[in-house]
């Protein structure tokens, strides 16, 4: 059983929908204390990376993520969700998040763009497998994704399971042992989305 975490920031029915398009059983979770009861969890996200920790922390939610991630069973984190993996966000000053991955979140650097590239960067863009994870298990190595965001990833190569370009290379997909994330959108991802999350259920 797959639990999805709800925290009042995101695109909960939309991953649930696509879970349930794969075959995956599923539960939206806010209760902390029953974390712990399932298999895999999954940490989605719109919005402000300091609201959602605020949200996170207010409700306990914050800790009992961090005792799942220490179980060896599979979090994963969705755009959003994957930033708040990291150890910090500049994003409306600085916010401490959730330390579970070495890294920051930064703003896109405009003063490295062309003229015709805005942010937020919104739309279709590839997403670069840097080596071999198991979220990206039978893929190509450059996969076409659904991207929106104004914030990107900063994270050791080591880390870096998957790099995207949008005026300069950032990171768009981390893992550490039995922690994943990705920075685009699944469910609006079509194929290639569902066979990450196909993926993800499957480890």
């Amino acid at each position: 059983m797959i639990g999805i975490i709800d925290y009042n920031m995101g695109n909960l029915r939309s991953v649930e929908n696509a879970l349930n398009k794969i075959g995956s059983s599923v539960d939206i979770v806010s209760d902390p204390d029953k974390l712990a009861s399932y298999d895999k969890i999954i940490l989605p996200g719109v919005g402000a990376f300091k609201d959602a920790m605020e949200h996170l922390s207010s409700n306990g939610m914050k800790e009992s993520i961090k005792e799942f991630s220490k179980s060896g069973k599979p979090l994963l984190g969705i755009c959003l969700g994957m930033q708040l993996l990291l150890e910090s966000s500049e994003e409306f000053g600085h916010t401490k998040g959730l330390g579970l991955i070495e890294g920051k979140v930064v703003e896109f650097d405009k003063s490295k763009f062309d003229h015709r590239l805005k942010v937020p960067h919104m739309g279709w863009n590839e997403l670069f497998v840097q080596r071999d994870s198991k979220l990206f298990k039978d893929m190509k190595r450059e996969i076409y994704l659904y991207f929106v965001h104004s914030f990107h990833a900063t994270c050791p190569d080591e880390f870096a399971v998957g790099k995207s370009f949008y005026g300069y290379d950032f990171v768009s997909a981390v893992e550490k042992d039995n922690i994943f994330g990705f920075q685009p959108h699944p469910e609006k991802s079509h194929e290639n989305g569902l066979k990450i999350l196909k993926n993800f259920t499957e480890i």
